[in-house]
């Protein structure tokens, strides 16, 4: 029997060893592997216009056509490009010599997922046996889509610009897992932000898919489709 002495110091050192430990988090509606995928499929689409026919021309980019997922970041990407390859952005299509428009025609996610073993597989009888599911090898995989469609046309006349065109890219993420061990990681998003890649790739590593070209009153410089779908200055 212990005394109250004993039982003072019992209770001391109960209360020091005891502890408490709670920690709060939270994850954003989207998570940030989904919004990467899509901004890298996005990068990759506009990546395969070029916008250069339009230097030192007012474009007024028309985007009441577009309509999806991440719409502010294709339209702030399209503005980008087109400054960056020399175009006057217009606020208002009245002031613009040139209108592009833009549409969607599928920016979003998939998941799949598919291993190497044995399912689970239940038993009836009078001793019901459940066998448990074996997992070997277990790759889940998300993929975006982005496929965007451009034409464009002179704000006075409205004739046509070159045929205009439609862009698709995709970007991936795969997880494998072995015997439980992973994620093993591979793709498009692990790639770039491993590499930390610049989201605006050189113009010359990727084809030319939409074809533009400047207005009839401005110089001949010209965007033509050559076999194989590149397309080139003339």
């Amino acid at each position: 029997m212990t005394s109250p002495q004993s039982r003072r110091w019992l209770l001391i050192a109960a209360t020091l060893l005891a502890g408490c430990t709670s920690a709060n988090s939270s994850n954003t509606a989207r998570t940030a592997k989904e919004q990467l995928l899509i901004s890298n499929s996005v990068d990759q689409a506009l990546s395969r216009v070029d916008f250069r026919p339009f230097r030192d021309q007012s474009v007024y980019l028309e985007e009441k056509y577009l309509d999806c997922v991440d719409k502010n970041y294709i339209v702030a990407s399209l503005r980008h490009r087109l400054l960056r390859d020399g175009a006057l952005l217009a606020d208002k299509a009245d002031a613009a010599q040139v209108i592009v428009e833009v549409r969607s025609g599928g920016v979003g996610t998939d998941t799949s997922q598919t291993f190497i073993g044995t399912p689970e597989v239940a038993m009836p009888g009078p001793l019901p046996l459940a066998v448990p599911e074996v997992r070997l090898v277990t790759r889940s995989q998300q993929t975006a889509t982005a496929k965007i469609g451009i034409v464009a046309y002179d704000a006075r006349t409205h004739a046509v610009l070159g045929e205009g065109g439609l862009t698709l890219a995709r970007s991936d993420d795969n997880n494998w897992f072995v015997l439980g061990v992973g994620p093993f990681q591979k793709g498009s998003v692990r790639d770039e932000v491993s590499q930390s890649l610049s989201f605006d790739a050189p113009a010359n590593e990727l084809p030319r898919t939409v074809d533009l070209q400047r207005p009839a009153d401005a110089n001949s410089t010209q965007i033509t489709s050559e076999p194989g779908g590149t397309s080139i200055l003339r």
